[in-house]
């Protein structure tokens, strides 16, 4: 068994152009594939750039052969922590993968995963997509168990829960399918996990499936990924989503499962909004359709006089297209993206951070000067994106700047794995509509409703977390989160 990593201490950090104006963001993408005499590795970078939205703060592989575990991981995108001398080098039948975007830890390389700890019966590789809830908990049962080297960190530090979860693991004398029976039903929050030892993949799914985890066959194997898109870009055929409170064991003896609690689905509503990847399904639908949809309901339900509609690019277009097909005003683009724009190596300078959104969107003047606009998007977190944007659109001749929202307003934190922590970032949270729409300089804001996008995903509202919109928690928060911003008249459920 041997563990090797790239560059720790190497001073590089990621840095965002301007913390501010990046949209909400989900913790992590996860990858695990099994598959004998293929290039897992390959497979695993290929997985991981299809997952590239949900992090891209970091990057890693964890490889086996069968003997021992090599990892391999950095800060950067997968592009420029991979190349082709370290896949090769990278051999084995077993791979995880994880694209990392931090929430309350620090972007730097300790954040780094797959995380791994040796155990009484080899290495353990980890990688781990959400944020546990009750942190403190697992500590006091590592201590139990005689372990005491995982430092303490914020509760709710996702880093943290993962490196609390694998050396838990490593505590028991026993096959890695053998320890996640026993660890698993102590974890509470939401959680996608992939692990590894050198000859068994396992994937685990929190029992209220918060986060997205799909099941796909190779010729040769089994894959495991965050979403859809990642199965079909490797080639592999999807065969459907892992279940909420389920495991997935895949060896030499082929693939099992069971269950380590009972199924009670709070599905992420965020997921359709904005999280994942409009190629992707969840429950049955393509995420694309769902947004056209959403875009449809949000014409009815604020329908405004105007000459065109624009989306906010990417994640505003389907609803645009929606938005123009009901409503009957012509689509154009009306924005065009940098998309080269982005998290960099290079520390940004004051003149860049004043540049702000010019960095990533630039007007076509000649389709908006003189128009009475929509503008769609997918979200209104902090505000800071909507009022550069609105004030550029106006400097390139927009008539009316009408702003159409495809998500609720966001009023409450997320504790699952989305990078709002507090009330205090939320424009939501303190102001009404009216007031938000003058705050950014729009002539007139609409949200869908709460019903509105709930229908369109043709999921039940008892089966959807909508707490980042209601203040109703499937699952207990982490000690501490009054003081983040709930009240008393807003506890968490159980």
């Amino acid at each position: 068994m041997l563990f090797s990593s790239s560059r720790p201490g190497d001073g590089r950090l990621t840095q965002e152009l301007d913390p501010q104006d990046q949209g909400p963001q989900d913790a992590c993408g996860v990858f695990g594939v099994f598959a004998p005499g293929e290039e897992v590795a390959r497979l695993s970078f290929f997985g991981m750039y299809a997952l590239q939205h949900r992090g891209q703060e970091s990057a890693g592989i964890a490889v086996s052969n069968g003997k021992r575990i090599m990892v391999f991981k950095d800060m950067g995108l997968v592009s420029q922590v991979f190349d082709e001398g370290t896949l090769s080098s990278l051999k084995g039948h077993l791979a995880i993968g994880h694209t990392r975007y931090s929430t309350t830890g620090a972007s730097v390389w300790n954040n780094a995963q797959p995380t791994f700890r040796s155990g009484p019966r080899g290495g353990i590789a980890l990688g781990h997509n959400g944020n546990l809830t009750n942190t403190e908990e697992l500590e006091a049962l590592l201590a139990e168990r005689g372990v005491a080297d995982v430092p303490r960190k914020l509760t709710m530090d996702s880093t943290n829960d993962t490196s609390l979860v694998t050396a838990l693991l490593s505590t028991y004398d026993a096959d890695l399918d053998e320890a996640a029976r026993e660890v698993l039903p102590h974890l509470k929050g939401a959680f996608c996990l992939v692990m590894m030892n050198e000859h068994t993949l396992v994937a685990a799914r929190d029992p209220q499936g918060i986060r997205p985890l799909v099941l796909g066959r190779l010729e040769q194997g089994w894959v495991v990924a965050s979403e859809t898109a990642a199965i079909d870009i490797v080639g592999a055929s999807f065969v459907r989503e892992i279940e909420p409170g389920e495991m997935v064991v895949i060896d030499q003896a082929g693939l099992r499962t069971e269950r380590f609690a009972e199924a009670r689905p709070k599905h992420c509503l965020f997921e359709y909004v904005y999280l994942a990847r409009p190629d992707t399904i969840i429950g049955g639908r393509r995420i694309h359709n769902v947004r056209v949809k959403v875009g449809k309901i949000l014409a009815e339900e604020s329908p405004v006089e105007a000459d065109l509609v624009i989306p906010v690019p990417e994640s505003g277009t389907p609803a645009a297209i929606g938005y123009a097909d009901q409503s009957g005003i012509p689509f154009g683009q009306g924005l065009v993206k940098n998309n080269y724009v982005g998290r960099t190596f290079i520390q940004p300078s004051d003149t860049m951070r004043r540049m702000g959104i010019r960095l990533k969107l630039n007007p076509l003047r000649d389709v908006i000067k003189g128009k009475r606009l929509v503008v769609v998007d997918d979200s209104i977190v902090r505000g800071n994106t909507q009022r550069q944007l609105i004030a550029m659109l106006r400097e390139a001749g927009a008539a009316e700047v009408h702003v159409r929202i495809s998500s609720p307003p966001v009023e409450w934190p997320c504790f699952y794995g989305i990078d709002f922590s507090t009330r205090a970032e939320l424009i939501a949270a303190g102001l009404e509509i009216d007031e938000i729409c003058r705050s950014i300089g729009a002539d007139s804001l609409g949200y869908i409703s709460l019903d509105g996008l709930i229908r369109a995903t043709h999921v039940t509202k008892d089966n959807l977390c909508r707490a980042c919109f209601d203040g109703v928690y499937p699952v207990q928060v982490p000690p501490g989160a009054r003081e983040l911003g709930l009240t008393p008249t807003q506890e968490p459920t159980t």
